[in-house]
């Protein structure tokens, strides 16, 4: 395995995303790198496949960046780094194949890939989950709530990217389904653990709404 290029990634993924305040930001990739090799002590995979995309699995979300073309950021730095071309296609399909896209979501066609979805899936939910749905709404000017806004069920991919319902309905149309979604036991067990808390935060968030305590 090679560090360095391992550690070029990390500092790639730093620069790139040092103004980033909508919760897709270098802490939130350093966080899914710690849980992608948490989770690949258990489940195996390529240390190194699982790395790299762990790190640049965000730098052409098209969230972020509108820049056209397959994985652009992705491909040119790894190209740069020299690696080879059966590398660099294997890391692009784990980046193609994690997000989340409703209905028409997918699951991972590698083992590699599967670790790394779990693994940023999991920094959607619990405590920083909750963080993190706040600061993206806030950051695209959505509602916090609204009670005449009711969540939409069961989008495809493109209704869910044009999607700019309320914070809180995104809880229930993406964040509450992805434990269900999880791939490997040790995704599924932390992801039930913290689905719990988001519950618990969301059964508190509507009393309060409501006058209670």
């Amino acid at each position: 395995m090679n560090n360095q290029t391992i550690e070029n990634a990390k500092k790639y993924a730093e620069e790139l995303f040092q103004r980033e305040a909508t919760g897709h930001d270098f802490e939130h990739t350093q966080r899914v790198y710690l849980n992608a090799l948490a989770i690949q002590k258990t489940a195996g995979g390529d240390l190194f496949l699982i790395s790299l995309a762990a790190y640049l699995h965000d730098v052409d979300d098209v969230k972020l960046f509108k820049e056209e073309g397959d994985l652009p950021h992705a491909r040119q730095f790894l190209t740069q780094e020299g690696a080879d071309i059966e590398n660099i296609e294997k890391i692009c399909q784990i980046i193609h194949e994690i997000s989340f896209k409703g209905k028409e979501s997918v699951k991972p066609s590698t083992l590699e890939g599967q670790i790394v979805q779990d693994a940023d899936r999991l920094d959607a939910l619990g405590a920083i989950g909750i963080a993190r749905a706040f600061a993206y709404g806030g950051a695209k000017g959505r509602k916090m709530y609204d009670p005449n806004v009711k969540p939409r069920l069961d989008m495809d991919e493109k209704t869910y990217r044009s999607n700019e319902g309320t914070t809180i309905n995104h809880f229930y149309e993406k964040l509450l389904l992805l434990e269900s979604l999880m791939n490997t036991p040790e995704g599924k067990k932390i992801a039930h653990e913290r689905t719990c808390f988001m519950k618990d935060f969301l059964a508190e968030f509507f009393l309060e709404n409501e006058g209670g305590k």
